[in-house]
């Protein structure tokens, strides 16, 4: 992880975002001495992890099983 300052950062771009894309850097970049920002690089999301309270959910009947006439209720 690497540190720049504001006017570096500035200047640099394009060599501190090739460096992010070929290498996978990180920059951070500070604003008199102080952290403010950080460059990563990009990370699609991951489709396949689950929310962790909706996967708790169980359905225990099967959804597109046909009701029973008893079972729809009185119709207003």
């Amino acid at each position: 992880m690497q540190t720049l300052n504001v006017h570096e950062a500035k200047t640099k771009l394009s060599a501190v975002l090739m460096e992010v894309e070929r290498k996978g850097e990180t920059f951070i970049i500070c604003r008199n001495g102080k952290p403010v920002a950080k460059i990563v690089p990009h990370s699609p999301p991951k489709r396949m992890v689950y929310h962790p309270v909706l996967s708790r959910i169980k359905i225990r009947y099967d959804p597109t099983e046909e009701l029973v006439r008893e079972e729809w209720g009185e119709i207003e």
